[in-house]
């Protein structure tokens, strides 16, 4: 089962280096990896570069946005599954898709596995600031407006083919 991560980026030198090496930690063996950078004019582009033989798509161009930025990544991936990890995110630590893969594996009927998410301080990752707690899936979970975070969400492919992509008409929570 192919796993594609997005990271969507713009101006963000600071900490794309940390979400791209958080990505290539992974122990999972069949990740693809697209980076979505909308036309930085700081170093971030620099800093991709260095690691462009480890990432599979990498598109920088202008966009309108996150979600645009995001609809590119889910069209230009191909994977099975798709996951979101935005330039400021890490994951916790080298398992996590291997466990969001396994989850997949062992439930196939399961089309969307969310958990929880740790926000951390920005300046100290050592520091939480808070903890977003999943809640457990009901019918229309998501018509009611219940997202989790773009990290914690991983969903079939199939699912963007059915439900669509974002809608670039919202622009917080598309």
């Amino acid at each position: 089962m192919k796993i594609s991560i997005i990271t969507v980026v713009y101006n963000n030198e600071r900490t794309i280096e940390d979400a791209i090496n958080s990505v290539l930690a992974q122990d999972y063996a069949d990740i693809e990896y697209v980076i979505i950078d909308g036309n930085s004019s700081d170093g971030t582009t620099s800093i991709i570069k260095k690691y462009q033989d480890q990432i599979e798509i990498f598109i920088s161009e202008s966009d309108k946005g996150l979600y645009d930025a995001m609809n590119k990544g889910v069209l230009a991936s191909t994977g099975d599954v798709i996951g979101i990890l935005n330039s400021d995110d890490l994951y916790q630590d080298k398992f996590v898709i291997s466990d969001i893969a396994e989850q997949f594996k062992s439930n196939p009927v399961c089309d969307i596995i969310y958990g929880d998410l740790v926000y951390v301080d920005k300046d100290n990752v050592d520091k939480i600031v808070r903890k977003w707690k999943s809640k457990p899936y009901y019918p229309k979970f998501f018509e009611h407006g219940y997202v989790p975070p773009h990290p914690a969400l991983f969903l079939k492919r199939e699912v963007y083919e059915k439900a669509g992509l974002f809608d670039l008409n919202f622009r917080l929570a598309a």
